[in-house]
């Protein structure tokens, strides 16, 4: 039953894959096309800045929320956390123009030392890290739970105080989920559309420009463009995927 779900993911790719390939000339020329190059780096640039940007700041909130205790407030914040996860796109989109376009809350007093969102690379960066903080919030949290506090304990009566054992104790045995999370984060942040445009219509991120180009052009480069993301994508997420082999094969939770 489960292959029922590989199979329908393997059947739309060879549907795509069998027309494309039938004109390969046609494929190459859009795949090689500046436009498409340049998109695609920013897609992926705007969306390893947005992890950097959780690992630094939601990494301190996931420990803290995997070490306090049950109460209303602790409930209250992993309910904020978890919001985008169901927002529809557009709703995010319109939350974060709202808050930093040149009027907002935070957009007006950014835009007077030179800092501009709308049709701006920040615009891009901010939507795709409000889209990705709950996968990278909610994996790293579920790692520091599964660090035994016992560890962290003993750290503390050698004389390690409160940073030194997070930093030499509690995140190295949760490096596998910082590094999960920070894949399904980059990759929830590549592939938004909605929640981008709202704020960023230009420059073109991937699939801003294959929207564009559907509606210009037809579906002839638009498929083009698409193919070429899905094997770039592929070959990036496979080795991304390969390498979590070698993060946390000799840590003892025990």
């Amino acid at each position: 039953m489960g292959g029922l779900l590989v199979g329908v993911t393997v059947l739309a790719l060879a549907n795509i894959a069998t027309t494309e390939l039938a004109d390969p000339a046609h494929l190459l020329k859009v795949a090689a096309s500046s436009q498409v190059i340049e998109s695609i780096l920013l897609t992926f640039g705007a969306g390893a800045s947005a992890v950097l940007l959780l690992i630094l700041f939601g990494t301190p909130l996931a420990y803290v929320l995997a070490r306090s205790r049950p109460s209303h407030f602790k409930g209250v914040v992993e309910s904020i956390v978890d919001i985008p996860l169901i927002l529809p796109h557009t709703v995010a989109g319109l939350l974060v123009y709202l808050l930093f376009m040149r009027r907002g809350w935070l957009g007006a007093p950014l835009s007077e030392i030179g800092i501009a969102f709308e049709d701006a690379l920040p615009g891009t960066i901010v939507a795709m890290l409000f889209v990705a903080s709950p996968f990278y919030v909610n994996t790293m949290r579920e790692g520091f739970e599964k660090v035994p506090v016992h560890l962290e304990n003993v750290a503390r009566t050698l004389g390690a105080g409160t940073f030194t054992t997070f930093r030499t104790v509690t995140l190295p045995l949760s490096l596998r989920h910082m590094y999960s999370g920070a894949i399904l984060a980059w990759g929830r942040a590549i592939g938004e559309f909605a929640g981008v445009i709202m704020i960023a219509y230009y420059p073109f991120i991937i699939s801003t420009l294959i929207y564009y180009s559907f509606t210009t052009d037809g579906i002839h480069t638009s498929r083009s463009i698409a193919f070429t993301v899905i094997l770039v994508s592929f070959g990036v997420f496979y080795l991304l995927r390969r390498m979590t082999r070698y993060l946390g094969r000799y840590d003892d939770r025990v």
